[in-house]
């Protein structure tokens, strides 16, 4: 697969197949996504790998506890435009694939709560951060996190990255054993996709070149 190919594939994978994960595998992406850009040879990414039983322990984990206080604000408050109707838009679609109404509220809290159990996924990462870092090394975050997410494509395995993650990170760092210096940046899923479910097949809609690249005279 080359790397358009990997770009074009890759997705949010909301609803994966129970096939296992090696190890050996996942150890492998994430050998490969240090070469990932870092401002100064920082490498500023903290990972913790669960899979097969520790998958099964965190899920019921999980299962059993409530919300933390969230590590840092997922979005801005009053998102603003385009922004603010892309994000509904996508939430919109997403629903609409799924049979689920506006008004169903429990339905939506529901699949929300799917975000918790990685989707059925069987393996998962957890990127932390030391707390001391900033911004430039959260953009390293994302760049590994990318490398991550596009070597898994080529080796036949699909992901979600999961911010939604930050609303557990108390529960997440005392399971893994991460140090209280740690803050945890994202979950990602790993697996294979269930490529009956309609979930799947929903391809979020991106704004326009012009809207956001300007080229210079």
């Amino acid at each position: 697969m080359d790397v358009s190919s990997a770009v074009d594939r890759r997705a949010s994978i909301r609803a994966f197949l129970d096939t296992p994960v090696s190890d050996d595998t996942i150890a492998e992406l994430l050998e490969g996504a240090a070469r990932a850009p870092s401002g100064g040879n920082v490498q500023p990414w903290v990972v913790y790998v669960v899979n097969g039983e520790s998958m099964v322990r965190f899920k019921h984990t999980v299962a059993d506890s409530g919300f933390d206080e969230p590590e840092y604000e997922v979005y801005p408050a009053d998102l603003w435009e385009p922004h603010r109707t892309a994000r509904f838009e996508l939430g919109e679609s997403m629903y609409a694939t799924l049979g689920i109404p506006r008004d169903d509220r429990r339905g939506r809290l529901t699949q929300l709560g799917r975000n918790y159990q990685f989707f059925d996924a069987p393996a998962s990462i957890f990127c932390f951060v030391d707390r001391r870092m900033g911004p430039p090394q959260w953009a390293d975050l994302g760049m590994f996190l990318q490398t991550f997410m596009l070597l898994a494509q080529e080796a036949g395995l699909d992901t979600c990255p999961q911010e939604a993650w930050v609303s557990r990170g108390r529960t997440v760092a005392e399971f893994v054993g991460a140090p209280d210096e740690l803050m945890l940046f994202s979950g990602v899923a790993i697996g294979h996709r269930d490529p009956d479910a309609p979930i799947n097949q929903l391809r979020s809609v991106r704004l326009p070149l012009d809207d956001w690249a300007t080229f210079v005279s």
